[in-house]
């Protein structure tokens, strides 16, 4: 059960390495195209099809004709990568239970974006977590864990495609492990491993929590910037007289250098674009202006004066 691009990678471990993949269930085909008319599989469909591997599509997962239809192919476990909350009747029904490839080491960034929110917190350490569902959201019963380092300069478009790898092996291995307990392998409760920090959470991400603070330090404008890079991109507003534009930021550079001027001032410095933030001055290298192809800061800066703007 799965949907994106990083539930393919677990897919196909599982074809490949010859395991008995009796159905794949997916999200429906979405709408697109500027009129909306063409219908678009997910990741997951493309490749169960090419692969002549059955697929579900329920609009709702409790929907009694969707579970009549998977009860039928009398799975004996269920593998959910980045998929969607399942009902106890869907994730209760094989007899070796269903577990979840979790893209944090669990019981950190529970939720809809782990992978975003480990970067922006600035994390120097990821990884995934193989559990078994239960009721609420991403808080079942530990079966396996692995680390993935997170090098200071990495965005989140580097940490998703090594944690997707990680993803399918770590997979491979829960699988084995299960098989050899027949059904029933070693798993702790995620309240085990509580060190006493506290929970951080990974909620979905929105448009408006992409607007960059300017008021946060530039460490903390750096990491959000590369959480956030390259989709769905952190953004601020460009004003200028009477004219603000949206602008896209994709790297930073930091320049450990402090400022005492207001979060958001502009200055050009030895060609050199840096904004004000709340300790330091930030290098901007890579960025978008709405309606425009992303370019670099010098292209950028041969294109406007930027005297007088400032960014909020």
């Amino acid at each position: 059960m799965g949907t994106p691009e990083f539930a393919v990678e677990t897919l196909q471990a599982l074809v490949e390495n010859e395991y008995n993949v009796v159905a794949v269930v997916t999200q429906p085909d979405k709408p697109v195209g500027r009129h909306q008319t063409e219908m678009q599989p997910s990741q997951v469909k493309q490749y169960a099809v090419a692969h002549d591997l059955p697929v579900l599509q329920p609009e709702k997962m409790k929907d009694p004709v969707f579970i009549e239809q998977l009860r039928s192919y009398n799975a004996n476990l269920q593998v959910v990568v980045a998929f969607r909350m399942l009902p106890e009747v869907v994730w209760a029904m094989p007899e070796y239970g269903t577990f979840n490839v979790h893209a944090a080491l669990l019981p950190q960034y529970r939720g809809a974006a782990p992978i975003n929110w480990a970067v922006i917190n600035g994390e120097t350490e990821t990884g995934v977590t193989t559990f078994f569902l239960d009721h609420d959201i991403d808080t079942g019963r530990i079966i396996m864990k692995k680390h993935f380092p997170i090098p200071d300069d990495a965005d989140v478009e580097y940490v998703y495609d090594g944690l997707m790898h990680l993803g399918a092996q770590i997979c491979l291995e829960t699988l084995e492990t299960i098989i050899a307990a027949d059904g029933h392998p070693v798993s702790i409760p995620q309240d085990s491993v509580l060190d006493g920090s506290a929970i951080k959470p990974a909620p979905k991400i929105f448009k408006e929590t992409c607007q960059i603070d300017w008021t946060k330090s530039a460490k903390q404008v750096y990491d959000f910037v590369r959480g956030l890079s390259p989709y769905p991109g952190a953004w601020t507003m460009l004003i200028g007289g009477d004219k603000e534009t949206v602008l896209k930021i994709y790297k930073t550079r930091k320049t450990h250098v402090a400022t005492n001027q207001n979060p958001g001032t502009i200055r050009v410095e030895q060609k050199a674009l840096q904004v004000a933030a709340g300790d330091e001055w930030l290098e901007i290298t890579e960025l978008q202006m709405a309606g425009k192809k992303r370019m670099t800061a010098r292209d950028f800066l041969n294109g406007i004066k930027i005297e007088n703007f400032f960014v909020r």
